[in-house]
């Protein structure tokens, strides 16, 4: 009996072997093949198409064709903070953006950057990054101007920077701590300092306020037109702006009612 066993025991071993991999084979050959190229057929999409989907080797599922978008794609910002960038900018030269803006600015943004026109934004005080970054922006495609996408098209670098240079005086701009704000309201200037947590909104003064320590291209907004501020905030609302780096803008503006960015432009404008 004992040599019966022990002479069987291969044999029971080599059939589970055999029985495992033809239930593996058959588990495979459903669910690789047979199974996505049924659901295929049933949604219009070929055998090799789905066997590839299922498999891994294209995207989309085999079940239902890929759906096709009608969206226009919005090229995204190229400003990228390096040392060299950086760098750039603060040894700009002031002299030779001079003599740029002179030639291309001035009727616009008058020399010294304080232009009589609300629809047109002050550049006096604004931080040299922040110039620097909307005019690679214009220049891009990632934000659109009809007057200013043609005046930066055939700028290099470099003349950008210098360009920032002259009008962009300070580092981070010229936010004056002494001077008070316009009052607005207690929800308003709540929302300055505290945010609202239940719209998941972060307060204004975490990139807006003095040593904030936001983004470095944030831009200031003391005493800029509140009719600008209020333009921008609806333009980055609809998606009609779109150079905000990782949706920043995009995604606070489009919480705001109407009512919150107009007093919020005049809170700042007014400072």
């Amino acid at each position: 009996m004992t040599d019966i066993s022990a002479a069987s025991e291969p044999r029971w071993r080599l059939w589970s072997l055999l029985i495992v991999a033809a239930a593996l084979l058959i588990g495979a050959a459903l669910g690789i093949i047979v199974i996505p190229v049924v659901q295929g057929e049933a949604g219009g999409v070929d055998a090799y198409t789905a066997i590839c989907r299922a498999i891994g080797i294209l995207p989309g599922s085999p079940a239902r064709p890929t759906p096709s978008s009608e969206a226009a794609p919005l090229p995204v910002t190229r400003v990228a903070w390096t040392d060299v960038t950086i760098n750039q900018i603060y040894r700009a030269d002031r002299n030779a953006g001079a003599e740029l803006a002179e030639q291309r600015c001035i009727a616009c943004h008058t020399v010294e950057g304080n232009t009589p026109d609300p629809t047109i934004p002050r550049n006096a005080g604004q931080s040299r990054f922040a110039i620097y970054k909307q005019l690679h922006d214009f220049k891009s495609g990632a934000r659109q101007n009809d007057t200013m996408t043609p005046l930066v098209a055939d700028l290099e670098d470099q003349a950008i920077a210098n360009l920032a240079a002259y009008y962009g005086r300070l580092v981070r701009g010229a936010i004056d701590p002494e001077r008070g704000a316009p009052f607005v309201g207690a929800d308003v200037e709540n929302l300055v300092q505290n945010g609202d947590i239940a719209r998941n909104l972060p307060p204004c003064g975490a990139c807006h306020g003095i040593r904030a320590g936001g983004p470095i291209e944030t831009p200031t907004l003391t005493s800029q037109y509140p009719q600008y501020i209020e333009a921008q905030l609806k333009a980055f609302a609809n998606g009609g702006r779109h150079n905000d780096i990782y949706h920043r803008m995009r995604s606070v503006a489009s919480k705001l009612t109407p009512t919150e960015m107009q007093l919020l432009a005049i809170y700042y404008g007014g400072k």
